[in-house]
């Protein structure tokens, strides 16, 4: 008997057809990131005139300031890229320095997420090309602003930083000897067109047409005392999330002290259902926690009133309910029912924005019963104790120990009664 031969052929393995592919995909690399070099040259000396002329310009005690933010054609023409495309959003300042002291630019205090020149330029690095990479990163340093600004001179530079949308809110701090020189611009973004009207152009009209200016704090107590509890919905047929901060000070003071503390601007769909005065919230603003948590956001509406000349903005101080790890539907978000938690640590975060001047607690909203919460829109419900807060801001630096708290409503007092009872009763 015969053994039988397989009827399936043996499988040989080769490497050799192979090799044509890997020289085909090596050439096709190479051929890629030659044509990709060729893409990126060191841009002839940019004029800055151009951006000195549209620039805006404050100065404080000596030192001059001017910034202004690039158009995507004098990105291209100033780094060889348009690296506006890319989330960074150039903005070049130039610092005049008519005092006897060397000052520094702290960068931190403009954009907490600052992009270092090196790492913008390593975004145009091109794979296998030392030398145009290398170019790069040497075209890039050097069009960085560099510290420090000595006496009597003038130093400009570029600041990487990440995108604002049609206005740019520019906060700098240039730190003297025991000497801070803050400054806020208000800079339009080129390339944006995006609103017909910008937030600050609305709320400048809005400030502008604020007809009454009180004076006495007794007054501004009453008032804020007898504003709306909370908004309600466009047809003004139900009740919405509460007012439950109030923010008084100049509209730079305040834009500045919230940017500082990682505030952005931020409008959702679902913002616009809550009014005030018959209209959306003038500014919408969230923070978003580490790790892209879930975000705080203030909805805020300028009051028909002012305080000694400053401006009060009425605040729905919310967040999401949920935790952080869970992916969540921007267009589902639901209110987080403990609103006095987020009004709370808003407090607290601003105490580090060093413009918090004094606070204040009154009554307005309304507190609600044990297990009885109150309904808002999209038959959300949340439980407060019925307070607001009111902080005021103004220019920093301010410290911690310069914070006066207004005895208008004993909340903090309270409190600490409270908590000395529940201690008496052996609570944790």
């Amino acid at each position: 008997m015969t053994a039988r031969t397989s009827a399936i052929p043996v499988q040989r393995r080769s490497c050799r057809p192979l090799r044509p592919l890997l020289t085909t995909v090596l050439i096709g690399l190479l051929h890629l990131n030659a044509s990709s070099c060729s893409t990126w040259r060191k841009p002839a000396e940019f004029d800055v005139s151009t951006l000195r002329a549209q620039a805006e310009t404050e100065i404080v005690n000596g030192v001059k300031l001017s910034a202004s933010v690039l158009s995507a054609s004098e990105s291209k023409r100033m780094f060889g890229a348009n690296i506006n495309r890319d989330g960074v959003q150039p903005v070049w300042i130039e610092i005049d320095n008519t005092t006897n002291q060397p000052l520094w630019l702290l960068r931190s205090g403009t954009d907490p997420d600052l992009f270092s020149p090196l790492e913008v330029a390593w975004s145009l690095h091109k794979t296998f090309d030392r030398t145009t990479n290398a170019a790069i990163d040497a075209h890039f340093d050097l069009l960085g602003f560099k510290n420090p600004i000595p006496p009597g001179a003038t130093r400009s530079g570029i600041l990487f930083t990440n995108p604002h949308r049609k206005t740019r809110l520019l906060s700098i701090d240039v730190l003297g000897q025991a000497q801070l020189f803050p400054f806020t611009l208000f800079l339009s973004v080129p390339d944006d067109q995006s609103y017909e009207a910008s937030t600050l152009e609305r709320v400048q009209q809005l400030i502008a047409a604020t007809s009454v200016n009180y004076q006495a704090h007794t007054v501004l107590r009453d008032q804020l005392e007898q504003a709306p509890c909370c908004a309600h919905n466009a047809e003004g047929t139900a009740t919405g999330d509460p007012i439950n901060v109030v923010l008084i000070g100049a509209y730079t003071d305040v834009a500045t002290a919230l940017v500082r503390r990682g505030f952005r601007l931020d409008v959702l769909e679902f913002d616009n259902a809550q009014r005030l005065f018959q209209r959306p919230p003038d500014i919408v603003a969230r923070k978003t926690g580490q790790g892209g948590g879930a975000a705080n956001w203030l909805r805020i509406w300028v009051a028909p009133f002012s305080f000694r000349d400053q401006t009060v903005f009425l605040v729905q101080a919310g967040r999401p309910n949920g935790w952080r790890q869970v992916v969540r539907e921007q267009e589902n978000l639901v209110l987080n029912p403990n609103v006095d938690e987020v009004r709370d640590l808003l407090i607290q975060d601003l105490m580090y924005s060093s413009s918090l001047e004094k606070l204040a607690f009154v009554t307005g909203v309304g507190a609600t019963e044990p297990g009885e919460p109150r309904q808002s829109l999209d038959n959300t419900a949340y439980h407060t104790d019925g307070l607001r807060a009111v902080l005021f801001l103004t220019t920093r630096p301010l410290s911690l120990s310069d914070l006066e708290v207004l005895d208008w409503y004993p909340a903090l007092k309270l409190r600490e009664i409270e908590a000395q009872r529940e201690n008496g009763r052996g609570e944790p």
